[in-house]
């Protein structure tokens, strides 16, 4: 780092993220942990200016755009962060002075080898101080993707696919969710202590706790600075873990004695949640592609404490013979877009693309022609993913039920039916959550089960009997 203030530290997030195309998510947690002197007002300042900059990108590149003869996109790269993250606090943090932001970008240009350029800045962002009230912002009438673009900072391609599948009002609810912070929520693990030790334990150390209707185990919670400072997390008796996640987790079915396989596991808190159901009894294989994403769920494993839990590199499009009809349970919570999280990682749509799309879906067929051998008869595959949209969803759901010996099981009759929509939504007994609007983050989740030859044999008998 070229120098340590807070404001600082927020460009050089912001230059990695947006110039050099890391993953939000990874570069601020990697700041915070190398700077863990920094003070609990400080680390918020920081988390809240990096994340907002990036939420609100196209809507500050408009700001700016207005009245820089040089446009953003021209800019070089330091100025254009600093510009940006400075009008975000003028637009956005009341309890920064406009003279403050101004002050600062000023100050870091200068810092950073770019004092020929005080001046620019400082003229650009006192121009915008004076007049940010008065900027002139897209008409919804005059284009929704095009409004949106601006308002939610959401790419047209994005929007117009979502207006295609769930209409204006659910677009609307997911354009908002991209720019709210979602709630931090955990799953207790319950077969190391029951929620109910686990609840007060949090509140003896002055956390705010909420359980979530219907789902045993989930808590929502806060007043706290770092996870790994809460007794109960450094004890492995929590997981960080959405509601949605959870879910899938309770879709498979799982109970004690089973063998669960899940094809692509990191950082893990599916395959933990299904150590925590199996009671001590059983396995589960975590797997994925790389010894970095494999030390991570070692790393969990080795927190929670759990003893019927292994990790091992796999690459999820290769079939693995040795595994072929051994699994009761696989869980193929595969790659995609991601776009159900965007409230937790923001600058997922703006890496995101239609060709990259494609290429997702094709990469989840192929997982899904590999691993489908391991279940047993008899056996359950779940089919997860954090996003919305249908090529990555529900019409490789239909592909994997039309090619491959399965039966859909109906998760409205096995989850929850608060997190269900409109029947016809739902016809297919898959759930898709968009996010916020169950009160989880964005995912799909299909279930089936393998058929056995039984099936197999009422099938054909039923098929001769018609001819």
């Amino acid at each position: 780092m070229t120098d340590e203030t807070v404001r600082g530290l927020c460009l050089d997030c912001l230059l990695e993220i947006l110039e050099k195309d890391r993953h939000s998510h990874v570069v601020l947690k990697n700041v915070l942990e190398s700077h863990r002197d920094l003070v609990k007002r400080d680390r918020a300042f920081l988390t809240c200016l990096t994340e907002g900059t990036i939420e609100h990108l196209y809507e500050l590149d408009y700001i700016i755009d207005c009245f820089s003869k040089t446009k953003t996109e021209k800019q070089k790269p330091v100025i254009r962060e600093l510009l940006r993250m400075s009008v975000y606090q003028m637009k956005y943090m009341d309890t920064v002075p406009d003279r403050a932001a101004v002050n600062e970008a000023v100050r870091l240009a200068g810092k950073r080898g770019f004092a020929s350029l005080k001046g620019f800045v400082n003229g650009v962002l006192r121009t915008i101080a004076r007049e940010l009230d008065r900027v002139s912002y897209p008409k919804r009438e005059d284009g929704f993707s095009k409004w949106a673009r601006v308002k939610y900072s959401m790419p047209i391609w994005i929007t117009e696919e979502l207006l295609g599948e769930y209409g204006e009002e659910r677009t609307l609810q997911f354009l908002s969710q991209g720019l709210s912070g979602r709630p931090f929520t955990v799953r207790c693990n319950q077969s190391r202590a029951a929620e109910e030790a686990i609840v007060k334990s949090l509140t003896e150390q002055g956390l705010d706790v909420k359980t979530v209707p219907d789902v045993p185990g989930v808590l929502m919670l806060e007043r706290f600075d770092r996870p790994e400072e809460i007794r109960a997390f450094q004890e492995g008796l929590l997981q960080v873990q959405d509601v949605s996640s959870v879910l899938a987790g309770l879709a498979a079915g799982i109970k004690p004695g089973d063998f669960v396989v899940e094809t692509c596991a990191a950082p893990g808190g599916k395959s933990l949640h299904a150590a925590d159901l199996l009671r001590g009894k059983g396995h589960v294989e975590a797997r994925d592609l790389t010894m970095a994403k494999i030390a991570l769920i070692k790393e969990n494993i080795e927190r929670s404490r759990f003893e019927n839990i292994s990790a091992r590199v796999w690459d999820a499009r290769l079939p693995d013979r040795e595994m072929f009809g051994r699994a009761d349970v696989v869980l193929a919570d595969l790659p995609c877009s991601g776009l159900g999280i965007i409230g937790r990682k923001s600058d997922i749509k703006y890496k995101m693309t239609k060709e990259k799309q494609r290429e997702l879906s094709t990469l989840q067929k192929e997982i899904l022609d590999a691993s489908w051998q391991y279940v047993k008869p008899g056996g359950r595959l779940v089919f997860s993913t954090c996003t919305v949209f249908p090529s990555e969803n529900r019409e490789n759901a239909l592909w994997f039920a039309a090619n491959y010996p399965f039966t859909t099981v109906d998760l409205r009759e096995e989850l929850p039916k608060r997190f269900f929509g409109k029947e016809e939504e739902n016809k297919d007994g898959w759930l898709q959550l968009l996010p916020g609007e169950k009160g989880t983050d964005g995912f799909f989740i299909a279930a089936f089960r393998r058929n056995d030859e039984e099936d197999k044999n009422r099938k054909e008998s039923e098929g001769s009997g018609t001819e």
